[in-house]
């Protein structure tokens, strides 16, 4: 249980301690439920001191070191109705020697079959929220 901001930051913080280059934290869950709240406390946890966008109407944002400690691709897929969509936007460059946060994966095939991969499905609870998390092989033995 999440039951506050802070909880979902120190989550974040988590995830982003044991991120590395490749992997993919797949946010899913209703209109929200939190995940861009939750990207955003990874990406600060990684280092940036910036405001982060929502990618909700750009679809992908970059940060690079020493913003961060590992490349990162922050990508919101909501608006995108084709998974053939990610490939047109050129979705395998951002990622090459980067990692992923994807919100809305599901509308681009989702990563769930890749080894790197972290999905998180959130669900809103009275004033809070329920983190119900799937760690690929890769997290394993990394979980946060």
């Amino acid at each position: 249980m999440l039951p506050d901001v802070a909880a979902m930051q120190a989550l974040g913080a988590r995830i982003a301690s044991r991120l590395q280059t490749g992997d993919v934290v797949a946010l899913t869950g209703g209109l929200g439920a939190g995940k861009t709240t939750l990207a955003r406390a990874i990406i600060a946890a990684l280092g940036h001191t910036g405001e982060v966008p929502s990618p909700t109407f750009t679809i992908i944002e970059t940060y690079d070191p020493p913003q961060v400690r590992v490349p990162l691709v922050h990508a919101d897929f909501y608006r995108l109705e084709r998974p053939q969509e990610a490939a047109e936007i050129g979705l395998d460059d951002y990622r090459e020697g980067a990692a992923l946060i994807a919100e809305w994966p599901q509308n681009v095939g989702g990563f769930a079959d890749e080894p790197g991969c972290l999905s998180i499905t959130l669900e809103i609870v009275g004033d809070g929220r329920k983190a119900i998390v799937e760690a690929g092989a890769a997290w394993q033995s990394r979980m946060p």
